[in-house]
């Protein structure tokens, strides 16, 4: 049997936004800067997506810039709030320790500039409290950046409590929604978000295109320039079959959302209560405050490679933490922000599963994760010194 249980490192695309986007990689190829009917057809396409995507967000059309990707939309809404708060003086920026490397990256960039970041603790639960930020924020802060949802042990964030923080103050606030959007509600103007970042593929649109929503009070640095395209803020031609199939994945996700948490949720229960079952296994961060689809654990005495190759041989697709840092000898920076032990956080697993998912592969899964956990311990050092006594279990 052949089971994808990792849905948070990518989803395959669906036929609502393979459909939407054939026509723009076979007959209507123009390109959107072109004046003739031919070209200005994708012009209506892309437009037509960005009152799509703006809907679903509870945003306004033109707050929608469309990008490569998540990454690039964090890069770009980060070094914009740094650059114009440094013209006002500005040069403190607030973020957490367990971000995803695009906005932590981003920010050690900035640090070697001569600004200045604070990083709030997360806590054991993995969600980060409101008194740390008002606790942190100075005079001089240009920007909090606090992701909507974490992509390795899936625990939300108090997003709308933090953006009427922000609002409060004048600071502005950005989150990166990659793991929340298409699964979880989100209004941008309820929940005082200034900018925005989503990724396509982690909703079933393809890789290669994603979205920065930007309030239209707030100021925007071009971080690719070039021609004027959207809005002359983000130079390229247009990606349109990307963006094209991106709305129509987006608004599919968002439509059938209830219906998908209600189908994922007792697979994802399931998974919890039983692999939690195993000796010496931890489940990692909240399960209040969490997206339907993401369980993390950590397993004592074995190491998460291993784990993975393992899973892989028995048809198994799953990971360790983050798909950004496969190959990484390091632990994951979030199970340490969350103060799982180093040893400890070596042999995690991340299974993140969606409503293409069935009840039979969740059960494929519960057979043979004990089996494979039972089969790297008798191999491990490790264990053998902690069953014996010569080194104390951390669990």
């Amino acid at each position: 049997m052949f089971v994808y249980a990792d849905n948070a490192a990518t989803t395959c695309i669906s036929q609502t936004a393979l459909d939407a986007m054939m026509p723009y990689l076979t007959k209507q190829y123009g390109n959107p800067s072109s004046l003739y009917s031919f070209g200005q057809t994708a012009h209506e396409a892309i437009e037509n997506a960005r009152k799509t995507v703006a809907s679903c967000i509870g945003a306004q059309p033109r707050e929608i810039y469309f990008t490569s990707g998540g990454s690039e939309a964090d890069n770009q809404a980060i070094l914009s709030a740094a650059k114009i708060g440094a013209r006002k003086g500005k040069r403190h920026l607030i973020s957490t320790t367990f971000e995803h490397h695009a906005v932590l990256h981003t920010l050690k960039k900035l640090e070697k500039e001569g600004f200045d970041v604070t990083l709030l603790p997360v806590h054991e639960d993995g969600v980060v409290r409101v008194e740390d930020l008002e606790a942190s924020v100075r005079d001089d802060t240009a920007l909090v950046t606090v992701m909507f949802a974490n992509n390795e042990i899936g625990t939300i964030q108090p997003v709308g409590e933090i953006g009427v923080f922000c609002r409060e103050r004048s600071i502005p606030f950005h989150t990166d929604a990659v793991q929340a959007a298409g699964h979880m509600p989100i209004d941008v103007e309820a929940m005082k978000i200034d900018m925005l970042s989503l990724s396509g593929h982690k909703f079933h649109a393809p890789k290669g295109v994603g979205v920065l929503y930007v309030k239209k009070s707030v100021p925007l640095v071009n971080l690719i320039e070039g021609g004027g395209q959207e809005r002359g803020k983000r130079a390229g031609t247009e990606n349109v079959a990307g963006i094209v199939a991106l709305a129509a994945a987006l608004k599919e996700s968002c439509d059938a959302m209830e219906g998908n948490t209600a189908r994922i949720l007792p697979m994802r229960d399931r998974l919890i209560a039983e692999l939690g079952k195993i000796p010496h296994s931890v489940i990692n961060g909240s399960m209040e405050k969490h997206v339907p689809g993401t369980v993390n654990i950590c397993f004592e005495g074995l190491e998460g490679d291993g784990l993975l190759l393992m899973l892989d041989q028995n048809g198994i697709c799953a990971s360790s933490g983050s798909a950004c840092n496969a190959g990484s000898i390091d632990p994951s920076h979030v199970l340490l922000a969350i103060g799982v032990p180093y040893e400890l956080a070596h042999g995690s697993l991340r299974l993140s599963i969606g409503e293409y998912n069935t009840m039979e592969e969740i059960e494929h899964i519960i057979r043979v994760v004990p089996q494979i956990v039972e089969t790297l311990r008798s191999k491990s050092p490790l264990w053998h010194a902690m069953e014996s006594g010569q080194h104390p279990h951390l669990i």
